[in-house]
This record gives C-alpha cells, sequence and structure tokens, in this order.
C-alpha cells in the first residue's frame, strides 16, 4: 500500500479536498450518517460516489473496491471529511467487523463476492454470536448446523443481534460439533431472506430498538458459506471480536453506542449552570470534574489513535482493543452522567415540547450508554483477557 509523506501527503490532502469539495452535496453538510435504509436522492448519491473511489474503506484492497491506500493517507481523508462537514457514508458491522476479518480468513471466492458490496455500502450485515444461554461464556452456544450432503440445517436462536430486521446477511457461530466446546463452532454466513430466519425486534430502556431475537428453523445454508475450516469458527470468532470491540471503544469513532448528541458538555454547562465575570464556570467542582473527563477523554481518544495505527502497522487489532472497549465505554458513561446533572430539569425529559431536542437525546444517549459495558464482551470479561494476555497473569484458581 502506498504511504504518503512530506510532500506527496499535502498534494494528496489537495486531491482529497478538492474531491470532496466535488461530491459532497451541500444540503449534508453538519449531518450524521443516516441510520435507516432509506435515503434521501443527495444522501445515496454521496454513498456511491464514496463507494466508487473506494474512500469508505480506504486501506483495504483495491482488487475488492477499496481505496489501497495507507494509514497516513486513511487519516489525511478522515480529517478533511470532518473539515468539510461531512461524514463517511460506508460503515456498519460490515465495514467494522465483518470485512476485515474475512479478508483475513475468507477465500477468494468469498472475498470477491461478499467485500465489494461492503465496500459499495449495498448490503448490511448483523452478528449472530450471543444466545440467551451463552453471553458472556460464547463457547457455550448451541445454535445448531447439521451437515446435509451440499448444505447445512440450521436450528437455534441468537440474541441481541444488531439490526437483524433490516439486514441482509448475518456472520453466525453455529455448534458443528457437540463433543467439544470451543473447538466445535464453525462461522457461518446465512442469507437473512432464507427461509426459516426471523428476527424479532427488542424495545430498549431509550425507546429504540436496535437489537432483535433472531429464531432459525430449518434454515438451508449451501457449504460453500462456511468461512475457514470446519469446527475452526472460534480462532476466526476472537479476531471479530477484536475488530468489534475497536469499533466499540469510540476511540475513533463518533458514532459509538451512547455518543451524545447536541453542543456537548462544556456548552450545556455554561447554559445551564453559568459562568463567573471571568468566564469560568460558576461551579468550582463541576469545573474539576468536567476537567477530569475531557482529560482523561483526549488521552482515551490519542490512545486509541495510536493504537489504530499499530494495528494497521501489524495486520489487524491486539489484545489491548480490551482495554480500550472497556475505557471508551466508561468515558462516555461519565460524559453522559455529567450531560444529565448539566441539564437539570431538561435532562428529565422524554418527549414534548417543553424540552430542547438535544436534551432528549442526551437523555436517550444515557440510558442507551448503560449497555456499554456489557455489549462486545462484559466488562469482567475484558479484564480477564488483559490479565491473561496483555498482563501474562495466571488464571486464577479455586481455592476450598
Amino acid at each position: 500500500m502506498a504511504d504518503f509523506g512530506g510532500p506527496d501527503l499535502t498534494t494528496f490532502r489537495t486531491e482529497v479536498r478538492a474531491w470532496i469539495a466535488a461530491n459532497f452535496p451541500a444540503s449534508l453538510k453538519g449531518k450524521a450518517a443516516p441510520e435507516g435504509r432509506e435515503l434521501t436522492p443527495d444522501q445515496d448519491a454521496w454513498r456511491k460516489a464514496m463507494g466508487d473511489k473506494g474512500w469508505g474503506t480506504p486501506t483495504w484492497p483495491t482488487a475488492y473496491g477499496g481505496g489501497g491506500l495507507g494509514k497516513a493517507e486513511a487519516r489525511v481523508i478522515a480529517e478533511e471529511l470532518v473539515a468539510a462537514g461531512a461524514y463517511n457514508p460506508i460503515g456498519g458491522m460490515g465495514v467494522m467487523m465483518f470485512g476485515p476479518t474475512l479478508l483475513e480468513y475468507g477465500n477468494e471466492e468469498q472475498k470477491q463476492r461478499h467485500i465489494p458490496p461492503i465496500v459499495k455500502g449495498e448490503l448490511r450485515w448483523c452478528q449472530g454470536f450471543s444466545e440467551p444461554n451463552a453471553g458472556s461464556d460464547l463457547a457455550s452456544l448451541q445454535t445448531k448446523a447439521v451437515d446435509a450432503g451440499d448444505h447445512y440445517v440450521v436450528d437455534g436462536g441468537k440474541v441481541w443481534t444488531s439490526g437483524a430486521h433490516t439486514a441482509d446477511w448475518c456472520f453466525c457461530l453455529v455448534r458443528t460439533d457437540n463433543t467439544k466446546k470451543h473447538e466445535g463452532i464453525s462461522f457461518l454466513l446465512i442469507d437473512m431472506k432464507s427461509p426459516g430466519v426471523e428476527p424479532r425486534p427488542i424495545l430498549l430502556i431509550n425507546g429504540t430498538t436496535p437489537f432483535c431475537e433472531t429464531f432459525f428453523t430449518n434454515v438451508k445454508v449451501p457449504k460453500e458459506n462456511l468461512v475457514g475450516p470446519l469446527n475452526g469458527g472460534w480462532t476466526i470468532a476472537k479476531r471479530l471480536l477484536q475488530h468489534e470491540r475497536q469499533g466499540i471503544s469510540g476511540a475513533n469513532n463518533a458514532g459509538a453506542p451512547g455518543v451524545l448528541p447536541g453542543p456537548g458538555v462544556i456548552a450545556w454547562a455554561k447554559q445551564h449552570v453559568g459562568v463567573e465575570d471571568d468566564g469560568r464556570l460558576a461551579d468550582p467542582d463541576l469545573r474539576r470534574r468536567l476537567t477530569e473527563h475531557l482529560m482523561e477523554e483526549r488521552a482515551f481518544q490519542l490512545t486509541g489513535r495510536r493504537a489504530a495505527d499499530e494495528a494497521r502497522s501489524n495486520s489487524g487489532p491486539s489484545a489491548a482493543t480490551s482495554v480500550l472497549k472497556n475505557v471508551g465505554s466508561k468515558v462516555r458513561q461519565d460524559k453522559a452522567e455529567l450531560a444529565v446533572e448539566l441539564l437539570g430539569s431538561q435532562g428529565l425529559g422524554w418527549e414534548g415540547d417543553a424540552f430542547d431536542p438535544a436534551a432528549l437525546g442526551a437523555t436517550r444517549a444515557w440510558l442507551r450508554g448503560k449497555s456499554g459495558t456489557i455489549a462486545g464482551g462484559s466488562w469482567e470479561v475484558q479484564l480477564n483477557i488483559i490479565s491473561k494476555r496483555i498482563l501474562g497473569l495466571p488464571e486464577a484458581t479455586q481455592s476450598r
């Protein structure tokens, strides 16, 4: 991959700036990426432009439609998008989790089939991992895939399947050997339009339904949809979870779960708490807590950027994503708590004209953010990973 520096990088930045100016619709400036599948003509045009250019996935290979660029160039694209008030329209689980994993573990036919639609933002993916009795202990999953000759027959159920009701495909962990735990799991790709697939949305405490229960009843899956070796899915799943934790951490993702909308905690503090004659916040204790939070948030962002650079250099994320995932979820929860406190009575709203829309969004983000220490592997699971894989500590033994 090319990785320009110095004058060449300056030339590339000029090229990026000019391309964004020519292709990004002015009507979308300052707006966030749409969450639903229905796009306006301008949103769809922007998606298509970025997808065709390959800059939505700038470091992915050009052989599959990616940008084929280096990390320095990818950073320039991200910076120029921000400067232009633009968003990257190519995202979702296909980009954050499945695509990087398939590039590493998939065969050439699978890459040629599935990566280009992800690069162009044409298809949506969901993740079939957790089950009602297999959450933190994911390897206890019981959704089974039975060999039926030229295909597998899948039966079982998943839970917390984000976006399953709007997804086109599911990357799914299934049990293909009941005699072994970790070594009896396979990684299977399931077309969500297949007969027998039934997603049921779950209403969350913040009033949204991003998650589903997903049921598989006698679902036929072609054998070419098996990624990696039979019963080799656990290794692939662990790698994918590293990608997921890096994304969930929010170190390089303003759209991470629980991220606050609106003007931010400093603006809200000045608006709702007031300032002294010299412009300082009137509450000294609040000044201290806000300063501590902003320092921690900035340190986290810089650490996340460094970890992302190291991940690209080492061909993928490491166990350090567990650290980022835990710290990121805590930083966002702290910010949400501060925001609701600052908003006062405005922070108590659920709906109605008496409440500012940004304040309503902050309240719902506060509620949504509570799941951040559970999603993608709970806080405690990440501590175990940090203990074993980063610190090299021995596993705890049970005393009698």
